[in-house]
């Protein structure tokens, strides 16, 4: 499969390659990779939150907003 890209794009990569001491088509099915397995992450994320919705596993605003001040919290004290 061959994949064009615009001369900027392929000087970049070029760049960051040679920066890292790698080959630019390792890093390019690294890249390709990393998006697919976010990618396949992000779905089963979404799709297991709507699974909580739908069997009424949700929050209200109120709540959401108690959570969010106990993170800060615990953030500032941690600092």
């Amino acid at each position: 499969m061959e994949v064009p890209f615009s001369r900027e794009l392929e000087d970049k990569l070029s760049r960051i390659a040679s920066q890292q001491g790698r080959d630019s088509m390792a890093l390019v099915v690294e890249a390709v990779e990393r998006l697919i397995d976010y990618d396949a992450w992000f779905v089963a994320e979404v799709d297991k939150g709507l699974a909580q919705a739908e069997s009424g596993q949700t929050l209200s605003h109120e709540d959401v907003g108690i959570r969010l001040q106990k993170h800060i919290a615990a953030k500032r004290s941690a600092a």
